[in-house]
């Protein structure tokens, strides 16, 4: 059993960019911050496609919450490929929608419950 999944809960270190792909499917990538107690800040990229309107509207220093795959995507810049690591969010939340933040919950603990139910064979 393969597992790709991750959970990031931090602030934004900078606004949303949107970008239009040439399918024209729009992609929306968030700088987030996290600050683990006792670590240093690390900044973690995260890609939103179709992202729900209000996601644009998102400001630096609010808290969000996503959940989805590590990916490294390639494309082309400059005339030559270059290749990106982020975190392709299938859901994510403000950190003040308590609605949106148990959405997250639930698909962790499933994730969580498949983990285990493969590792030690349903008991």
């Amino acid at each position: 059993m393969s597992i790709n999944h991750c959970v990031v809960r931090g602030e934004l270190s900078s606004a949303p960019e949107l970008r239009v792909l040439a399918s024209g499917t729009e992609l929306v990538a968030l700088q987030v911050t996290t600050r683990p107690d006792g670590g240093a800040a690390l900044s973690v990229p995260i890609s939103v496609v179709d992202p729900p309107d209000w996601v644009l509207s998102l400001d630096v220093g609010d808290e969000v919450l996503a959940v989805g795959t590590v990916r490294r995507r390639f494309f082309r810049a400059g005339g030559a490929t270059a290749s990106r690591v982020e975190i392709a969010a299938t859901s994510i939340a403000r950190g003040s929608d308590k609605r949106g933040v148990k959405k997250i919950q639930r698909l962790c603990f499933a994730v969580s419950e498949s983990i285990t139910d493969a590792l030690l064979g349903g008991d």
